[in-house]
């Protein structure tokens, strides 16, 4: 039932895309740091690292619209994305993207305002022609790597706003926040392999068990497929940490 909650939050999301997408967009926070404006997607990467401090990347697999997307997509391709130094592309992406930001804002000019709805129509982001010609360019930009490589192929390669995510889980790991994780009792698992096959992220749950290391790896979205998916109950959602 949990996952069809799950799956039913991320369609939603995904339908919802052409109003939201500039609270996600990448460029507009350069534009608005131009003008020393806090626009819409600021609040939303600086909500998603601070949130992230206590649920993890669970805004990527409960309501990320680009989430939302690529598990659609998984009708089409439904093999484990290749990773090993592929997951590292992101984070230089967001580097670069980063330094563009501060850059931008130190150049700006104007005083410092807060405009959470600039450069949107009363609040929706895709409301003219020009503007769907960009959004089914993110679209493309965001399914395309899903269909060659594989599940979630974009969220481990080229997705902006996963580094905060993985920041804010690590900054909370490291404080030991109560955080939402998957945590594993190996003695429990009889390594059938269905936590791999239920996995969204094309994830080795089943070598992550043996290793006591599910709960520390950075590509986890918490969507809980695996602990749903576990016929031994090997895996659950826990709030606090072993000591």
């Amino acid at each position: 039932m949990r996952q069809k909650v799950r799956k039913c939050l991320l369609l939603i999301s995904f339908l919802l895309f052409p109003i939201t997408i500039w609270y996600f967009s990448p460029y507009l926070i350069i534009n608005a740091a131009m003008e020393h404006i806090i626009n819409g997607s600021f609040i939303v990467f600086c909500l998603m690292l601070v949130l992230s401090m206590f649920f993890g990347r669970a805004w990527c697999g409960y309501f990320c619209p680009a989430g939302g997307l690529q598990e659609c997509a998984m009708r089409v391709n439904d093999n484990p994305a290749k990773q090993k130094n592929r997951d590292k592309i992101k984070y230089v992406i967001w580097t670069v993207w980063i330094i563009a930001v501060i850059a931008s804002f130190i150049c700006g000019k104007n005083d410092v305002r807060i405009n959470p709805f600039y450069m949107t129509d009363h609040g929706i982001s895709v409301s003219g022609i020009t503007n769907y010609v960009v959004y089914y360019a993110v679209i493309m930009l965001l399914v395309i790597p899903s269909i060659i490589h594989g599940r979630r192929a974009a969220c481990h390669y080229i997705c902006w706003m996963a580094p905060f995510m993985v920041i804010g889980s690590t900054v909370g790991r490291w404080l030991r926040l109560p955080q939402l994780h998957v945590e594993a009792e190996a003695e429990n698992c009889v390594k059938c392999g269905l936590c791999n096959k239920a996995c969204s992220m094309g994830l080795d749950v089943r070598e992550m068990v043996q290793a006591n290391s599910i709960s520390k790896n950075t590509e986890c979205i918490q969507c809980g497929a695996c602990v749903d998916g576990c016929p031994q109950k090997a895996l659950k959602y826990k709030w606090t940490w072993k000591r």
